[in-house]
């Protein structure tokens, strides 16, 4: 079997990467793309390999050459690259598309070599490969029967968003027999090009021949395989992701993004902290009524918005200040108006990252769980020099949670220390006591001006990517001063809408809160069954677990869940105060999800 590679094309799109080269000279991870390729047809028995140049074809034939590990490599030059598209690339082939049967591929694809290898396998000797729409995905999609048959090429101008759930994409990867290349493909690429030019894509020409009564084209679905086209700099920032040389490098490299990961649709993420049981599909429902009319809007400035945030959370609208997410407001506070701040370590980083190393007085629990309460507390930062203690209840990552009662002798110790109290109520939501559990209210604010009260929407609401946060102080001169400090069109119009219509589904959020803890319980037994586990009781929506086992370290364990089973777990062996022992920290997700989790550390066991 032969291969042909259209590889003639500019990659205006990636810029100054294809300058002086090809795409298919681009490197992923330091290995170029016709390398994979010429590696990935040599393990599948290809022996003779046909490159349409164009664009530095020189480049290209002086790097391959004529001979890759027995794979006869052969050139056909596309003189107006520039002029033309890829179905005039394959026009100039076309006398070895009927010598032969032949794999055909684009230059611009990354995939491993199972990918290839179902072509190859398959007895049916006409096959487009596919793969099952997801998001990230560009170019021509196809509709099938239940036999795999193509029903329909859809065009861009015919795509559907409606219709994704039976869309699939086309990989770019075909295998024809050279009897389907004589009777049908070559007679309409040659038919095709003489009456609709040269500046088309060959897949017009396989659309047409799905339009016969019996088309001899078959799609064939990927199951999982790994494959990426790479047409941007995104493009090749998520494929080096993907196809990193060790399981090592490809979980730092993803778990470092920092989220985004819709781009990989089949991961499943136990690092990030969400509510999984709100919002409701009526209130999706209702921003998506609101799509357009939102995108094409400006929202309102910080005066509105802080209204807005009032309204939401009940207190008085000089008290509260609302950001770009809570980090926003963190970032703003803490650089701003803090000196010598206390942390409460393993704790969420993003505070003591955002103050001068020297000015953060730490204190770290002696005990296993990391848990601690106000007298803990008070005995250690008693005679510190410190103006701000902060104080993240839950804590994270260790679901440690002080009461109602004793928060009220923090804040009556701090004021007569004269210390500004943070009190990060991200997760207290989540808390499953009787009775008071927040300081988000107008009586405990009034009184203590030197209270400050941060919450993260994103981690209680289930809406992270709406990016939205408070900061909530009785000094209304500081949150006058930060409202300054902050852009004025801080927040977007999907937020400020959420915000706007909240109320209407405060009930829901109530009944989701309550499932949620329900789904802790249920999800904390589980996970006490998997005996290289020690889970710490939490109050929040996470648990963090330290690993009895020699057999592996926290890393190794995140590394082989993503591997293998494409989760992706907190590592907490980089964060501060963990180096006395192997921990994790897992986000609860709805009881599939979890129930998949639990079932993959069986597994890993």
């Amino acid at each position: 079997m032969q291969a042909i590679i259209l590889a003639a094309g500019m990659g205006r799109r990636l810029g100054e990467l294809t300058g002086d080269n090809t795409k298919c000279m681009l490197e992923v991870n330091g290995v170029r793309l016709i390398d994979r390729t010429l590696e990935c047809l040599n393990e599948v028995g290809v022996t003779k390999l046909i490159m349409v140049v164009g664009y530095k074809a020189q480049n290209v034939i002086n790097y391959v050459g004529s001979n890759y590990k027995g794979i006869n490599i052969e050139y056909v030059e596309n003189p107006i690259y520039d002029k033309t598209n890829n179905i005039y690339s394959l026009y100039l082939a076309k006398d070895y598309l009927l010598a032969e049967d032949t794999i055909l591929l684009e230059s611009d694809l990354i995939y491993e070599t199972a990918v290839i290898r179902r072509l190859v396998d398959s007895d049916y000797p006409n096959l487009a490969l596919v793969d099952k729409y997801e998001s990230w995905m560009d170019g021509t999609v196809v509709t099938l029967d239940g036999e795999n048959r193509i029903n329909n090429f859809i065009s861009k101008a015919h795509f559907k968003y409606s219709d994704i759930d039976q869309y699939y994409k086309t990989v770019n990867i075909y295998k024809f027999s050279k009897e389907f290349s004589a009777t049908h493909y070559v007679p309409f690429l040659k038919a095709y090009c003489q009456a609709l030019g040269n500046n088309e894509y060959y897949e017009q020409v396989l659309r047409v021949i799905t339009l016969l009564d019996e088309s001899p084209l078959r799609a064939l679905p990927l199951n999982g395989e790994k494959w990426y086209e790479i047409d941007d700099i995104q493009d090749l920032d998520i494929a080096s992701s993907m196809f990193e040389e060790s399981d090592e490098k490809r979980f730092k490299a993803i778990s470092s993004r920092f989220g985004g990961y819709w781009r990989y649709p089949h991961l499943l993420d136990f690092c990030y902290l969400v509510n999984p049981y709100f919002p409701p599909q009526q209130m999706i429902d209702e921003i998506k009524a609101s799509f357009e009319t939102l995108m094409r809007e400006y929202p309102s400035g910080m005066r509105v918005n802080s209204l807005l945030a009032a309204k939401y959370f009940s207190v008085k609208q000089d008290y509260i200040v609302v950001g770009n997410g809570a980090a926003e407001l963190i970032k703003t506070y803490v650089e701003n108006h803090t000196t010598k701040i206390g942390v409460i370590y393993p704790t969420f980083e993003e505070y003591p990252n955002r103050s001068i190393k020297e000015n953060v007085v730490s204190y770290l629990p002696s005990n296993a769980d990391m848990h601690y309460d106000a007298n803990d507390i008070i005995d250690f930062y008693d005679g510190k020099e410190i103006d701000t203690l902060l104080l993240i209840n839950p804590d994270n990552p260790s679901g440690n949670y002080i009461p109602y009662k004793d928060l009220l002798r923090l804040i009556e110790w701090t004021k007569n220390k004269s210390i500004k109290f943070i009190v990060d109520e991200s997760f207290v939501d989540f808390v499953d006591v009787d009775g008071e559990f927040s300081l988000l209210h107008n009586d405990a604010l009034s009184v203590n001006p030197h209270l400050v009260v941060v919450k993260s929407i994103s981690k209680s609401y289930g809406v992270p990517g709406f990016r939205l946060g408070i900061l909530a102080s009785g000094d209304t001169e500081i949150i006058a001063r930060l409202k300054k400090e902050v852009a004025i069109w801080n927040i977007n119009s999907y937020g400020e809408f959420y915000m706007q219509i909240y109320e209407k589904y405060h009930k829901d959020y109530l009944k989701a809160c309550a499932l949620f803890r329900e789904e802790r319980e249920l999800f904390f037994r589980e996970l006490q069954d998997i005996d290289f586990l020690r889970v710490v009781p939490s109050q929040a929506n996470y648990f963090l677990c330290e690993l009895t086992t020699d057999k592996f370290t926290s890393t190794q364990l995140a590394v082989k869940l993503l591997a293998e089973h494409d989760i992706l777990i907190k590592d907490c062996s980089g964060k501060s105060a963990f180096s006395r022992g192997n921990y994790i920290r897992i986000a609860i997700r709805n009881r599939r999800d979890n129930h998949k989790l639990v079932e993959a550390l069986k597994i890993c066991n």
